[in-house]
């Protein structure tokens, strides 16, 4: 038996851990009944996945006002999403007590910022790259990914002028908060990282995983 299981349940992808060994499975395709019996599951869940929450082995993670030093901005800390509190968490932990700003890049970008006090400050949330896409579903995308060029046809105009939208947003917001803080890390998490890593313009610490790792701080420390 496992003494611990990790999972991290998003709109499109679920990631689980198990003691060093890492598993990805779209969402949909998820199901909790075929993982190895455990003592002690720990979940964050943002899906419309629903868990029997009387099985005593199942602990379904919710955001808190606090964890340690770090403070939860919002006015009903439970609102907050779990695996955006989870991934402060990690962030929280890995940046040994100094400012950061968290960037998951996934069905949906969240951008968190963090004051070297530990205060959550707030965030933003927009749709990722995919879902603004979908807006148009008869526009097909090009495989051309050069955001200086301008579309000779609608499929690389499409193609380009999204890809903009979502860095330039993501650049600009970053700038802003930068200039406030300096000094703070940045992390950067979520499978839509691959596609415009190379167009983003600042320095970031890429981390797989930094919902599971947060989940693990928080079952190590507050469980």
């Amino acid at each position: 038996m496992n003494n611990q299981i990790l999972i991290d349940i998003g709109n499109t992808n679920t990631k689980w851990k198990t003691d060093d060994d890492f598993f990805e499975l779209p969402t949909e395709n998820f199901d909790l009944e075929k993982l190895p019996e455990s003592s002690n599951i720990w979940i964050s869940n943002v899906s419309y996945k629903t868990f029997d929450v009387n099985n005593k082995s199942i602990n379904i993670v919710e955001s808190q006002a606090k964890y340690k030093s770090l403070v939860n901005g919002y006015h009903n800390p439970r609102s907050l999403g779990s695996d955006r509190w989870a991934g402060m968490i990690a962030s929280y932990e890995f940046s040994l007590g100094g400012s950061f700003i968290m960037i998951d890049i996934g069905s949906a970008i969240t951008i968190d910022i963090v004051s070297q006090s530990g205060n959550h400050l707030g965030g933003l949330i927009f749709p990722g790259l995919k879902k603004v896409r979908e807006c148009f579903n008869n526009f097909p995308i090009s495989s051309d990914k050069n955001i200086d060029q301008i579309g000779l046809s609608t499929e690389e105009a499409w193609t380009i002028g999204t890809l903009n939208q979502i860095v330039n947003a993501i650049n600009h917001k970053i700038r802003q908060l930068k200039a406030k803080f300096p000094d703070a890390l940045i992390f950067l998490t979520g499978g839509g990282h691959f596609e415009i890593q190379e167009f983003l313009e600042f320095d970031h610490i890429y981390l797989e995983n930094l919902v599971l790792d947060g989940l693990e701080f928080y079952a190590n420390n507050m469980g």
